[in-house]
């Protein structure tokens, strides 16, 4: 084979390669500014209502609710009313901020320590991430997509091998098994209210 046609079958290859590294470096950069803006208010809260009030806007910018809502609940969301799925995504949104503040301490700054990226997909990509905090290690996995131009954002975190959303699945499916959407809407509001 010769150089010319060797180059021509390897080039749409390096061109795919290059895409794809350019969207991991720009998922991997959005990233990294969500995380430094949470890390920040982090530093300044007085309390944990600050912290929640600080990062719900970072968070939002970030994370897809709608996207991890609805693969939270599996197959069933398409049963839902657009009512019950406008509820389902805004009691959904708001665990997740209550769980995820409350894990954190007003003062105290956790560290991350970012990996090689890697797309999995096309508008796919997963960022694994060492998360530093109180002494302790925990490997944690972000999942981004990126749709219709729409910037990066979180479908799915991975703490420890254990996908946040494939677990609130588990909860939800067999909600919905007993009782249809108004079981797992009458489920997230009793673990809204218990997260307070």
């Amino acid at each position: 084979m010769n150089p010319r046609s060797l180059l021509l079958l390897i080039l749409p290859f390096l061109l795919i390669q290059g895409a794809l590294r350019a969207s991991t470096e720009e998922a991997e950069k959005r990233l990294k500014a969500s995380v430094d803006k949470v890390v920040a208010v982090a530093k300044s809260a007085p309390d944990r209502k600050a912290l929640i009030a600080g990062v719900k806007p970072v968070l939002e910018n970030i994370l897809s609710f709608d996207a991890m809502t609805r693969r939270a609940v599996g197959p069933g969301w398409r049963q839902f009313t657009p009512e019950q799925q406008k509820e389902a995504i805004r009691l959904f949104t708001t665990l997740i901020l209550r769980t995820y503040t409350a894990k954190f301490t007003p003062g105290e700054l956790p560290g991350v320590e970012y990996k090689t990226a890697s797309s999995t997909a096309p508008n796919r990509v997963e960022i694994p991430t060492t998360l530093l905090y109180k002494g302790s290690r925990y490997d944690v996995i972000y999942r981004l997509e990126e749709t219709d131009g729409a910037p990066w954002r979180i479908t799915d975190v991975v703490i420890e091998g254990v996908s946040m959303v494939a677990n609130y699945r588990t909860q939800f499916d067999s909600q919905f098994k007993q009782g249809g959407a108004d079981a797992v809407i009458t489920a997230l509001n009793r673990s809204v209210s218990e997260s307070k």
